[in-house]
């Protein structure tokens, strides 16, 4: 059994929302018997050669079966999701979400699909990866709320007074680009009643290739000196707009790292993230600089 069947089964243990009724028990089931025999219609198509019209086949049978094992509302979205490129997407791997002493969580976690296995990505490293990020924000995301509630009723505060705080955490991913060339995602966590705990992760793919992308794959060996300069020429022209940045004495930006959190836009630029606080004050937020536009 693999990491990615390991995962979901660890994962089938945790409690499943009521809006997962019978009807679409049923219609897991259903898909599961689908699945046999398109991959029993894949495994032919592959004798005859026909990779192309296979993993296209695939494609829809992994898509339906993970949207069936969330809730209604995904399946009928995931019906819809493009294919991207000819060897990678990302999909819905679970979700779910629960309330309990007045702290909401919601928490969706992607799993990334490969079309093709000998693209070099280690595929189930990545999805432990995503699945090890989700599991462990959240429940560091819970326990912090907890502490914070108790602190709040200990020191006067009311049950009322605390619902009303309206505490949420969410776990989830969004999809940044996906053209013809990369499929660029991000994983973030985040609560309501702070941001700073807030994560991201960042995943670029090449769809063509399957292989991950950086920064040098993008602007060359010289990939530094020149997210550097455009940075610098951006920040001075966001200032004299009236942008508040920090200065080097400061604490501000001073230049990039190896490890730059980016992520490719439509335009296929890469565009360079940093976290709030990072380099400018907190009322800026995270902010971006895309390079090469």
């Amino acid at each position: 059994m693999g990491r990615l069947e390991n995962m979901k089964s660890e994962y089938d243990n945790i409690p499943i929302p009521k809006e997962l009724n019978a009807r679409i028990q049923k219609e897991i089931e259903k898909s599961e018997k689908r699945l046999a025999q398109e991959k029993k219609v894949l495994r032919l198509r592959r004798r005859s050669g026909l990779r192309k019209a296979a993993a296209a086949a695939a494609a829809v049978c992994v898509v339906f079966t993970a949207a069936l094992n969330t809730s209604t509302a995904f399946a009928e979205e995931a019906a819809q999701l493009p294919v991207i490129g000819t060897l990678a997407r990302v999909l819905t791997f679970r979700t779910y979400e629960s309330e309990k002493d007045g702290i909401g969580i919601s928490v969706e976690v992607p799993t990334l699909d490969m079309i093709q296995t000998d693209t070099g990505i280690k595929v189930d490293e990545v999805n432990q990866e995503i699945y090890n990020l989700c599991r462990q924000y959240a429940d560091e995301a819970v326990s912090r709320a907890e502490e914070y509630r108790k602190a709040f009723l200990d020191t006067g505060g009311t049950e009322e007074e605390w619902k009303a705080h309206n505490i949420q955490i969410q776990v989830g991913y969004e999809i940044k680009s996906q053209t013809d060339q990369y499929l660029s995602f991000i994983v973030r966590g985040t609560e309501s009643w702070t941001t700073a705990y807030s994560e991201a992760r960042y995943y670029n793919i090449d769809v063509n290739t399957g292989k991950m992308v950086t920064l040098e794959d993008l602007l060359g060996s010289d990939y530094i000196r020149i997210a550097d300069e455009s940075i610098g020429q951006q920040i001075s022209s966001r200032q004299e707009a009236g942008e508040v940045f920090w200065s080097a004495e400061e604490g501000g930006f001073t230049g990039i790292s190896e490890n730059a959190k980016f992520y490719i836009n439509e335009n296929e630029n890469p565009v360079i993230v940093f976290e709030k606080y990072e380099i400018a004050p907190g009322s800026s937020g995270e902010i971006e600089f895309e390079i090469g536009g």
